[in-house]
């Protein structure tokens, strides 16, 4: 899942470490600094992509709170099955 949250200033390089740190046990990556906006893709297990984005929207938000980081709205929220994500790579290595 990637989910990305915008605001009204740029986001500092410490926030962005937060953010990391706080989505690292969701084997999650964190995005944003010098941006409008702060981000991270985490992994999400559900058979249904409605149901893996009010998952990944609840731990996203519940790491976002560990932070320093100001809660934004949310302003985009991709899924990415696993067998998307195994079919890009195929198609890189040929």
């Amino acid at each position: 899942m990637s989910i990305q949250a915008e605001g009204d200033r740029e986001v500092t390089l410490e926030e962005v470490v937060d953010l990391a740190d706080a989505v690292a046990t969701l084997e999650g990556i964190a995005s944003g600094y010098g941006t409008m906006g702060y981000g991270a893709q985490i992994i999400v297990e559900a058979d249904i992509s409605d149901i893996a984005a009010e998952i990944a929207l609840e731990k996203f938000a519940q790491a976002v709170a560990k932070t320093s980081l100001p809660k934004w709205p949310i302003t985009s929220v991709e899924t990415l099955a696993e067998d998307d994500d195994f079919g890009d790579l195929e198609s890189e290595l040929q």
